[in-house]
């Protein structure tokens, strides 16, 4: 397969960095015309990119509808396109996502931390910073990629560990070494593994005798390790606990699936309590805020990359002038919002804001959410799945129901917007 320099304006011929030339097929007529990246995986493979990458990039360029997770390998972009011209747009990826800022080689690896794309180049040790600027950041900082780990055996209970040193004892034992005896006797009167008289194989001997102590010392070890678990106890221990060691354990329980448990809310009502109080000091309101000391007070809490901190925020940090305060709160939860579990949190708070506390705002839900789209704080999959389901875990059922009906026109805008756009591509 003919391959090119991953830097095409290198023309050196002994180049070492190469990749395949990208090879493209057009597929179907009319509105359901398609372009399928045959040799996608391959290329993004010798950039060490997943393929995920390369595509929505393609679709950002282009204004074009892909497919980020295909399960059978066909990368798909909407429309009919030529191999040249993506060639072209993907010389864009590689100078933006994939060569060292200093020494202009492709050996980085895409690193990220506190809210930042950082390129890590192997080649010269530069770490340089990806533009968030650019649409395909904040895909990655929502799909930052998997960490290769190779296959481990799985865990193994202590009572498993000691018994296969116990067998692992007999079965060195009854192998034998040189100077063992031949006797086909394995076993003495007394169940022990005999061995010869004669031998001087003191670490069979050793083995054998810490095997049985083992073997008998199990059951006392499991009863000895035993401890309370129940909810009643786990809170005792964790009131017994220092301050520090409190807000750890209240940090960690975010990460559970429901988040819901008791004292978890107590580091999150600070955060709430302390921007309401700000608030109240400032003569214009929360609108005079400041984005950086929200966000330097919620990294003292130690929670600024936890994903309730969104619905925090988006209950604390707005009021009835929402719509001129979201492009200027935009900076700094685009830093704060990095996962569809962060976008459903603050989905979840805008949608307590304005159904419980502000239901005069009710009616500007559609506008709310076109301004939190078009300043990319929530994607597309995220805000569709949201409004096909009332939820009561932000507000009561009926409250619920009333904000996602008022959304209605948002998400019919979204669904007429997709379809429009796969038209105007298949006429072009």
């Amino acid at each position: 397969m003919a391959t090119v320099n991953i830097r095409r304006d290198v023309t050196d011929p002994f180049y070492r960095y190469k990749m395949e030339r990208l090879q493209s097929k057009i597929e179907g007529k009319g509105n359901g015309i398609k372009t399928v990246i045959v040799n996608l995986s391959g290329v993004a493979q010798s950039l060490s990119r997943p393929p995920s990458y390369v595509i929505k990039y393609f679709g950002f360029e282009l204004g074009a509808q892909t497919n980020t997770n295909p399960s059978d390998d066909r990368w798909i972009i909407n429309g009919a396109h030529e191999a040249s011209k993506l060639q072209d747009y993907l010389d864009g990826f590689i100078g933006k996502f994939v060569l060292c800022k200093k020494c202009k080689n492709p050996e980085t690896d895409v690193v990220i931390k506190d809210g930042r794309i950082v390129l890590d180049c192997k080649a010269c040790g530069q770490r340089s910073d990806v533009d968030l600027r650019l649409k395909l950041s904040s895909f990655i900082l929502k799909n930052q990629p998997k960490k290769g780990k190779k296959d481990k055996p799985g865990k193994k209970s202590r009572k498993d560990k000691e018994h296969d040193k116990v067998s692992e004892a007999n079965g060195n034992a009854r192998t034998g070494s040189p100077g063992d005896s031949n006797s086909d006797n394995g076993e003495g009167e007394n169940g022990d593994l005999a061995i010869d008289a004669g031998s001087d194989d003191e670490l069979t001997r050793r083995i054998n005798a810490d095997a049985k102590e083992i073997g008998q010392s199990t059951e006392a070890k499991e009863e000895e390790w035993a401890f309370d678990v129940s909810e009643e106890a786990v809170k005792a221990r964790a009131n017994q606990l220092p301050g520090d060691l409190k807000r750890a354990l209240v940090v960690g329980d975010d990460d559970d699936d429901d988040g819901e448990g008791e004292g978890i809310g107590n580091t999150y009502d600070q955060l709430g309590s302390w921007i309401i109080s700000s608030a109240k000091e400032k003569s214009g309101g929360v609108g005079e805020v400041d984005d950086v000391e929200i966000y330097v007070k919620a990294k003292e809490l130690g929670i600024e990359t936890k994903h309730r901190t969104l619905a925090v925020l988006a209950q604390t940090i707005f009021d009835e002038n929402i719509l001129k305060q979201i492009p200027k709160r935009a900076g700094m939860l685009k830093k704060m919002i990095t996962s569809d579990r962060h976008e459903k949190a603050f989905l979840g708070g805008t949608e307590r804001f304005v159904g419980k506390d502000n239901p005069k705002l009710i009616p500007q839900v559609p506008a709310i959410l076109m301004a939190y789209y078009q300043h990319d704080l929530i994607s597309e999959d995220v805000v569709k799945k949201w409004g096909t389901r009332a939820s009561k875990k932000y507000v009561d059922l009926a409250t619920s129901k009333k904000v996602r009906k008022a959304a209605e026109k948002f998400l019919e805008w979204l669904a007429n917007a997709e379809s429009d756009e796969e038209s105007e591509e298949a006429e072009d």
